[in-house]
């Protein structure tokens, strides 16, 4: 009797409790500029502060989003981090989105594939971005907001071919990567197959990765399944990697559930519950 007066007691005030968090307008993010030297032009940051960042002294970690325009990706992303923070399943972390101007121009290296280049013309710019992300980018991020230093990076398709790119030519930029649908059919497959060779020459330890593809064109599920075997086969120490096959999913769908995927892999529960 005493357990149902005191739901009764909590479902009626629930309504007053609710009201009172209810901010006075709906805000998610700020906007933050800054002048890129390598790219020559400013670039938007759609950037989300974790609860507790005004007012206290604490550092986070930060996740970068590729595709992290507010018609892209930033909102989906970013509301998805901030529910899984709140309830204890990862750290909370700042979202820095990184907003597009030519995505074809930035996440893509120079291609020999004359295809390519008819349906992207402004391609091959992913070591001028990859500059971008090393040297201001980050070290903006760092000067300007309270960061641990551990650094997370998404990318999907276009994003998650610059993500490889990154992740095999500087795996100490980030600590943790989300790859989703990377187009590692682009020129002729190049990244992937140079992907061995690059992980002999460049090496950072304790890396995270989390690869997916969902059911999608048969290249993209079967240059996905080569990165996951190479990362199967990667001398790197203390390399841990997840490699997900969506088959519920497609290209379009596959982000979402991804990320959400990522972070419980990345954040196993401190305690899991016994079987």
């Amino acid at each position: 009797m005493l357990k149902r007066s005191v739901l009764a007691l909590g479902l009626l005030l629930w309504p007053v409790v609710a009201a009172a968090q209810e901010p006075p307008t709906l805000t998610f993010g700020l906007i933050d500029r800054l002048h890129s030297a390598k790219l020559g032009e400013d670039r938007r940051l759609n950037v989300l502060l974790p609860p507790g960042y005004e007012g206290s002294s604490e550092r986070f970690p930060v996740l970068y989003v590729l595709d992290g325009s507010a018609h892209e990706d930033y909102f989906h992303v970013a509301s998805l981090i901030d529910f899984l923070a709140t309830y204890g399943v990862m750290p909370r972390t700042i979202v820095v989105g990184i907003s597009n101007v030519d995505r074809q121009r930035d996440f893509t290296p120079p291609t020999q594939d004359e295809k390519d280049r008819k349906s992207a013309p402004t391609s091959g710019g992913a070591e001028r971005f990859l500059g971008f992300l090393e040297a201001e980018l980050i070290p903006y991020v760092n000067s300007h907001y309270r960061t641990t230093g551990g650094n997370t990076l998404i990318g999907q398709s276009l994003g998650g071919l610059l993500a490889t790119q990154v992740l095999l030519e500087k795996p100490g930029l980030f600590e943790k990567y989300v790859i989703v649908s990377p187009s590692l059919w682009w020129n002729h497959q190049a990244v992937l197959k140079s992907a061995a060779e690059l992980m002999k020459k460049n090496q950072a330890p304790d890396r995270k990765v989390y690869l997916s593809v969902a059911e999608e064109h048969p290249e993209m599920k079967e240059t996905a399944k080569g990165l996951a075997d190479r990362l199967k086969a990667s001398p790197w120490p203390g390399l841990q990697y997840k490699y997900d096959f969506l088959a519920d999913e497609n290209h379009a769908t596959s982000l979402h559930i991804s990320v959400y995927n990522a972070m419980k892999y990345f954040y196993p529960p401190a305690h899991p519950p016994s079987q």
